[in-house]
Formats: structure tokens, C-alpha cells, sequence
């Protein structure tokens, strides 16, 4: 495993890189799987790792990487926004292309972070060859334009500069980016496999926005995990094991 900053226009993201045992010495090539965690979250969640390491038993390099105001990257939690994400994002797409030993490159998000890769997916598709977009968090622009996002209402019109979210606080800032977002047409510029996986008792992000994901991608794979949450709390493996089959299906 490597630690490291990844630069954005003076913006360190912190990474880290788990390579496949068969590459570890260096020599190979081999796909990377970039793999980003969600809102409030960061690079060690478990079911973040447990991305990694499904990514790393089926042969494939994982990048993960903390966004800004996340984990050990820097900025300020409540300066978030989904614009610095995306540019993050893109950020990390263009590191993980100077890579040497990298053959492909795949895009998983979860959460807001799956939002993300649904986003850059439709940006860079001619660089990423799937998306696996776990829990999206698709209803966050559809939220900041009807006035009800993370627990918080408030009108859509006239925006507060701080609202009080999960016990953090956001820049109004957050919603007024979020509400300029249509996904769809990132959806339409993607052709290549994609991969959706959410629990039916997800109590954060109804199960209808990966339903019509799938709908809308050219060639997507969706993944009910019956009985499970947000973060797949109760059958991770269930997770894994698809990221595991779908990555071995199009490699």
C-alpha cells in the first residue's frame, strides 16, 4: 500500500494505492479501479475497504481517494460542494493516466461519491472503461431544487448561507451548486458497462434513482442487495462479490 497527495490547483487529496498480489513487485500491467467514499466520509468506512480488496482479488489496482473537505484532504467540510468534487474527481483521473503499470481505468463512488462517478463517468468516458456507482446519492440535485436535502428543509429560492446538516455545517453554497446538476445528461454521454448496487432498506437514498439509473445507461448492471442499508451493513459480501463478478466479466 502507498500513501500520497494528489495536487488539485493547491488542493492536496489524500490517496492511497492497494495493488494486486500478482503486481506487487512492481512489474505488470494491470486496470485501476479509482474507488471514493461519500458525503461525510472517507477512505478507511468499511465498506470502502471492502471495495479495495474486492477490487485487489480480482486482479485490479485501487486508487482510493478522500475529496475535498473528506478524511485527510484539505479543506473545510462545510466548503464542500459537488462543483470541487467533480474537479477532484477529474483531478484523480488524470493522475491515476500517468500511471505506467495502469491497462484500464474504472470509476466507483459511493454514496454522494456514486453521484460523482455517474458525473465524471459522462465527462470522461473516453478515459474510463465501467462505472460502478454504489448507493448513489442521485436525489441530491432533485432535493436542493424542491427544498429538502439531508434531514433539512429550506427554501430553494432563497438559499441560507449555513444550514446544519448531520450535525455539520454546510455553506449555502452546497445547495446552490447542487441545484444546477442534471445527472441525466452525464448518463447519456456514457456507453460503456456500469455497475449499481444498493440495498432495498437503504434509509438514505430511495432505491428509485438507481432503478431509473439503469434504465437510462446503454448497458447497466443493478444489484439489489435484499435486506441491506445505505453502507451495506448487513451483507457486504453480497456488495463485493458483485464488483468481484462485474469487473471479471469485462476485463
Amino acid at each position: 500500500m502507498k500513501e500520497f497527495y494528489i495536487e488539485n490547483d493547491g488542493i492536496r487529496l489524500h490517496a492511497k494505492l492497494d495493488m494486486p498480489e500478482k503486481i506487487q513487485d512492481g512489474s505488470g500491467k494491470c486496470p485501476l479501479v479509482i474507488v471514493i467514499h461519500g458525503f461525510t466520509g472517507h477512505m478507511e468506512e468499511d465498506h470502502i475497504v471492502a471495495v479495495a480488496r474486492a477490487v485487489n482479488a480480482a486482479g485490479f489496482a485501487a486508487l482510493r481517494a478522500e475529496m475535498y473537505g473528506h478524511g485527510g484532504s484539505d479543506g473545510r467540510f462545510e466548503d464542500h460542494t459537488l462543483y470541487k468534487w467533480v474537479t477532484n474527481a477529474l483531478a484523480v483521473v488524470d493522475y491515476a493516466k500517468t500511471l505506467d503499470f495502469v491497462s484500464d481505468l474504472y470509476l466507483c463512488g459511493h454514496s454522494q461519491g456514486g453521484l460523482l462517478a455517474m458525473l465524471v463517468g459522462g465527462m470522461r468516458a473516453d478515459d474510463l472503461k465501467a462505472l460502478i456507482p454504489l448507493s448513489p446519492a442521485w436525489m441530491i440535485p432533485d432535493g436542493a431544487r424542491q427544498g429538502s436535502l439531508l434531514g433539512i428543509s429550506f427554501d430553494p429560492v432563497h438559499i441560507p448561507d449555513i444550514l446544519e446538516a448531520d450535525d455539520r455545517r454546510l455553506n449555502g453554497n452546497y445547495i446552490r451548486v447542487a441545484q444546477t446538476i442534471h445527472v441525466e445528461d452525464e448518463i447519456e454521454r456514457f456507453h460503456g458497462p456500469v455497475l449499481i448496487v444498493q440495498g432495498d432498506r437503504d434509509e438514505a437514498v430511495p432505491l428509485d434513482y438507481a432503478k431509473k439509473a439503469a434504465e437510462l445507461y446503454d448497458n447497466a448492471r443493478l444489484v439489489v442487495v435484499p435486506g441491506d442499508t445505505h453502507c451495506f451493513n448487513y451483507h457486504m459480501e453480497i456488495m463485493t462479490d458483485a464488483v468481484k463478478e462485474f469487473l471479471n466479466d469485462i476485463n
